[in-house]
């Protein structure tokens, strides 16, 4: 690959960065740092990703295709809990704490992702103290959506279940 097209493929990196919503509103600066520490990854249908009980390593961001996350419930088998397509983000847990993946990660269909290390991901955070304000503060948002949806969810099961 010539430098002219390195240079452009770490452009259309940029762009798919600024598009996806953990990085919502990131300074071009910002974006270019992000865009160094970003690995592309391909996988087929059907594919997991990391099970329940693994350690988190990665943070990913679907480009392309969607994603299936899951938790076995005993005697019911497979219970889907969200089915994400490009820009949403998983597995942020794991660059957050050092607990387990609290589920599975499925391909849906064909995809494109954005992985992120934890080390990466920690060393960025520590060096670049504007970036990690930036970042941290879309992850704040980014939680808070999911707990609202959460809520919402236990809201509706507890109500169908009164019936």
């Amino acid at each position: 690959m010539t430098s002219a097209e390195s240079a452009e493929a770490h452009d259309v990196l940029e762009e798919q960065i600024a598009r996806i919503r953990l990085f919502a509103g990131l300074r071009p600066e910002s974006l270019k740092l992000v865009a160094e520490v970003v690995v592309e990854e391909s996988h087929a249908q059907g594919t997991v990703i990391f099970r329940h009980g693994d350690v988190g390593e990665k943070l990913y961001v679907i480009v392309q295709g969607r994603v299936r996350i899951t938790r076995e419930v005993p005697g019911m088998g497979e219970e889907a809990l969200a089915i994400l397509g490009p820009g949403d983000v998983f597995g942020e847990m794991a660059l957050l704490d050092d607990a387990p993946r609290s589920a599975d990660a499925r391909v849906h269909e064909p995809c494109r992702l954005l992985a992120i290390h934890r080390d990466a991901f920690e060393d960025l955070l520590l060096l670049h103290k504007d970036l990690a304000y930036e970042v941290l503060w879309n992850v704040v948002h980014l939680l808070t959506r999911r707990l609202r949806e959460t809520n919402d969810k236990f809201t509706m099961l507890s109500l169908a279940a009164k019936f």
